[in-house]
């Protein structure tokens, strides 16, 4: 497949991820140091769906611990709900700050967006389709341990 390489910011990345996302087929992979009650309203819908077709969801996100009293709360309580949904969620500690979203390993997302909580920020996106790039950051992540 030829590579194939486009930039976002913050106006233009949701509508394409959500368009990837509707997409996948058996996996997605989100990596987002912060989540917010106000940015996940955008993807609580599309979860619900993907789980419903069987699709697999992870989400990697910081330990709520490691967030101020106000992002504490309300990570705790989106982490809740995505359990409950099925969705596996992996706590990360020690100043985790990726941002990534990688789906059914064939596409790539990364750059300085927090995916699940990014409102007024400017930001960017990378997205990367073709030649091996999101499965070559999975295994380089060995996110092979936790996701089968």
């Amino acid at each position: 497949m030829p590579i194939n390489s486009q930039l976002f910011d913050e106006t233009t990345f949701y509508k394409q991820l959500i368009y990837d996302l509707k997409k996948s087929k058996s996996e997605v992979i989100i990596e987002s140091p912060f989540i917010t009650s106000k940015r996940m309203k955008t993807f609580w819908p599309i979860f619900h769906t993907l789980y419903d077709r069987g699709v697999k969801i992870y989400i990697i996100t910081r330990n709520p611990k490691e967030h101020n009293q106000k992002y504490e709360v309300q990570s705790e309580n989106e982490i809740r709900k995505l359990e409950i949904l099925g969705i596996q969620v992996l706590l990360c500690t020690g100043n985790h700050h990726r941002k990534l979203a990688i789906i059914d390993r064939e596409i790539l997302w990364e750059g300085s967006l927090n995916i699940l909580s990014q409102i007024y920020s400017r930001e960017f996106m990378r997205r990367l389709e073709g030649d091996g790039f999101a499965n070559d950051l999975f295994k380089f992540l060995k996110f092979g341990k936790y996701i089968y």
